[in-house]
């Protein structure tokens, strides 16, 4: 199967501008021939630093903004996964849909969101499409063990990874090591692919960052199953990158299960206890 990542700039408060451009990403992944693409994260809607700013381009699932979205992947064959501020009753939500040929087929929200408005997530859904199972974190979602490991035991081969990156330059390059190794360890201990759909920023005032300044470099990638990486995009510039995957890929295990399901298999009662005795310190 052929996937897909726009790593293009999205522009903070203005949706129709983003819609265009998701539909142009659409565009260009049909005519690649990919089955599924992918865009960074609160790209429809920009990724603001303040809770007032965010609220104002949020838009619910039963939206008109939503009919729109879904308007756009009706003329579309690709499946498109997209990030979004969801509003959701009185709460707001760093969401991602998963949309194809004007169907919502669901949502995931980011279940370490560390904006203090925006409430976390606590779902894990897994979808099929042309026979390949796949799920979805956000950015830092990526940096923990269990997110990723939950999607594996639901059965995901591909996990899709929406950014929105913006590093003062001052860790810039400590974020970019770290990064890389978090999600090579990811790939590594569930046996799955990896995909770093990043954002890039051109124009810091169309960032929607109040509060620091900083870069949005792009390095998007496909990591396989063993941590390699297939292809990456080109950094600081928009980028449009595919790449070719096994849906059925090999797995690596140990002892009959993927690393990290049967390390939590044999380990999670002695860590339960070690965490008990580490809080009580």
């Amino acid at each position: 199967m052929k996937i897909a990542h726009c790593q293009f700039e999205s522009w903070c408060g203005d949706f129709d501008h983003n819609l265009k451009r998701f539909e142009e990403g659409l565009r260009r992944a049909d005519d690649a021939g990919a089955a599924i693409v992918t865009f960074p994260e609160c790209f429809l809607t920009g990724y603001p630093d303040t809770e007032e700013n965010a609220r104002a381009g949020a838009f619910a699932n039963n939206s008109d903004s939503m009919l729109r979205v879904l308007d756009v992947t009706s003329r579309h064959e690709v499946l498109a996964i997209v990030g979004y501020n969801e509003i959701r009753g009185a709460d707001l939500y760093n969401s991602v849909l998963v949309a194809h040929r004007g169907h919502l087929l669901g949502t995931f929200s980011k279940c370490t969101a560390y904006q203090k408005f925006h409430k976390q997530g606590r779902e894990f859904p897994v979808w099929e499409h042309q026979g390949l199972k796949f799920g979805v974190l956000i950015c830092s979602d990526g940096g923990y063990i269990e997110p990723a490991r939950i999607l594996a035991l639901k059965g995901a081969s591909v996990i899709f990874a929406p950014h929105f990156n913006y590093i003062s330059d001052a860790g810039l390059i400590s974020h970019f090591t770290k990064v890389r190794a978090d999600h090579a360890a990811r790939a590594i201990e569930n046996a799955v692919y990896f995909v770093r759909g990043n954002n890039v920023v051109l124009d810091h005032a169309k960032s929607g960052i109040t509060k620091n300044q900083g870069i949005g470099y792009g390095d998007s990638y496909v990591l396989d199953p063993n941590g390699e990486i297939l292809v990456r995009s080109r950094r600081h510039m928009e980028d449009f990158i595919t790449a070719e995957i096994d849906i059925a890929p090999v797995r690596n295990m140990a002892w009959g299960l993927p690393k990290s399901a049967w390390s939590f298999r044999e380990f999670h009662g002695f860590m339960e206890a070690a965490m008990k005795d580490a809080i009580g310190k």
